[in-house]
């Protein structure tokens, strides 16, 4: 079960602090844990780990589809691996190793990959992963994991060790605003509700969280009352709780750190074309590349800030009323 904060601040550790720590505690407890990464081992806080654990640590180098090889040959022993780079190597670099050497091969392997979006900030377009979603949506039972916070990243660790298959895992490696009290725990799949409302419903992911939280606050002084929903599993989505703001608030937001084609927005956007029509406004980087700017700069230039998200909250009840 998930509590939420009273207030939202940023968080004391960063995500890679909480991951390092996690992975340390999930080596300690379970030796078929394996930890693999693509020669950014200290970006991510795992150096300590690599010392504590150096027969379970497996620096493959700036190789990183070999390193999705190797995961795959791991997972056939009958250990659970788990290997990390940022996000664009660990899906646009490694598609066709992940699509054939572990999905179509039912094989079970933790895909992390770190600074997604626009959290790659100064590295520019190239390391700007904005369709990393979108590929790996289109693997078939591939399980898509974005965490708001660190609370949501160590219970997704801890319960995906112990699950069989193909997850991704996107994280980003700095310091987050923190959603949920430390100890809560998340069901995959199922989406969690952070704040009440009969208007409008803004559904977000990831770093795009928190600031749904905000725009909903402040539009409430503007006497909008908007419904907040982490979807924090992209895949499987949670459709029930799609299909029941459409019916319930009768309009939808999505904010992403991604592009609007094939991330949230169109998953979204599939549920409501299937089973619950309502006026729809998806909010994310609009089919374009990503570029070298700090996060609250791209926010805006992508469309991703507080004021783009109450801009889309107004079009989306605009669209409603006019129906």
């Amino acid at each position: 079960m998930y509590q939420i904060c009273e207030e939202i601040k940023p968080e004391s550790k960063e995500m890679r602090e909480v991951f390092a720590q996690v992975m340390d505690e999930l080596a300690g407890s379970d030796g078929r844990v394996i930890y693999l990464d693509a020669d950014i081992i200290n970006s991510i806080k795992m150096t300590s780990f690599s010392k504590k654990y150096p027969q379970r640590t497996i620096d493959c180098g700036i190789q990183e589809a070999n390193m999705i090889g190797v995961a795959a040959g791991i997972s056939e022993t009958g250990l659970i691996p788990f290997a990390h780079t940022f996000a664009p190597f660990a899906t646009r670099r490694v598609m066709d190793q992940v699509f054939v050497s572990v999905a179509y091969a039912d094989l079970n392997v933790r895909i992390i990959g770190s600074d997604p979006g626009i959290t790659a900030g100064s590295n520019g377009g190239t390391h700007i992963p904005l369709e990393d979603i979108g590929m790996m949506r289109c693997i078939p039972n591939a399980t898509i994991i974005e965490p708001a916070d660190s609370n949501v990243l160590a219970d997704m660790l801890r319960q995906t060790k112990d699950l069989y298959g193909l997850y991704y895992i996107r994280l980003s490696r700095k310091k987050s605003e923190q959603i949920y009290k430390e100890g809560s725990t998340f069901t995959i799949g199922k989406s969690n509700l952070l704040r009440e409302g009969k208007d409008v419903t803004i559904i977000a992911s990831g770093i795009c969280v928190a600031d749904a939280c905000k725009a909903a606050a402040e539009l409430k002084q503007e006497g909008i009352d908007a419904r907040v929903i982490d979807m924090f599993t992209i895949k499987p989505i949670d459709r029930e709780a799609i299909i029941q703001a459409s019916k319930e608030t009768g309009a939808i937001v999505t904010i992403e750190n991604h592009n609007i084609i094939n991330g949230l927005g169109s998953a979204v956007a599939e549920v409501l074309c299937e089973d619950a029509p309502a006026p729809l406004v998806r909010l994310g980087a609009q089919d374009r590349f990503g570029e070298v700017g700090n996060v609250d700069y791209l926010k805006k230039v992508l469309h991703m800030s507080v004021e783009d998200i109450k801009n889309g909250v107004r079009k989306a009840i605009s669209k409603k009323n006019n129906q």
